[in-house]
């Protein structure tokens, strides 16, 4: 194999690789995200609630559930796409060998990467959101706990 096949074929390892490493993070923080407002509905039924802590509350758990929605979005399936099993379930049996063996292996790694960006962009603009949320509910809590009107 020459030396730009073995880059190509590394490169397509790390990209797939990445893909595996934030459907994992997306995995963990939407764990997260379900404990906390979990764990929000458990504090809050106990607090004395007033309009004030109800509306940072409300804005926080708001954030939290966008967050939830970014990360199933992360998450779900592309069956539109032009590479690996989306495209060979169009394929043949010949078509497939004639792709796998002298496909175009620059272009599957170029549409991996695409897919890698769009879920990294999607896995970080929920854990901004999940900041944001996990602070306001923090706030919502001293305002309940501190009395202020």
């Amino acid at each position: 194999m020459s030396a730009l096949g073995q880059n190509l074929t590394a490169a397509h390892a790390e990209v797939k690789a990445e893909i595996a490493r934030t459907d994992a993070k997306t995995a963990l923080l939407l764990a997260f995200v379900g404990a906390v407002l979990a764990g929000t509905w458990t504090v809050a039924r106990d607090l004395p609630m007033n309009a004030l802590a109800y509306t940072v509350g409300g804005l926080g758990i708001a954030l939290l559930v966008a967050a939830a929605g970014l990360l199933l979005r992360s998450v779900r399936p592309n069956l539109r796409g032009r590479h690996g099993f989306p495209l060979w379930a169009t394929l043949t049996p010949e078509e497939i060998t004639t792709t796998v063996n002298g496909g175009d292996l620059a272009a599957d790694v170029a549409e991996l990467s695409r897919l890698a960006v769009a879920k990294f962009t999607c896995l970080r603009r929920a854990v901004d959101l999940t900041c944001a949320g996990g602070s306001l509910l923090i706030l919502a809590v001293l305002i309940a706990v501190g009395g202020a009107a």
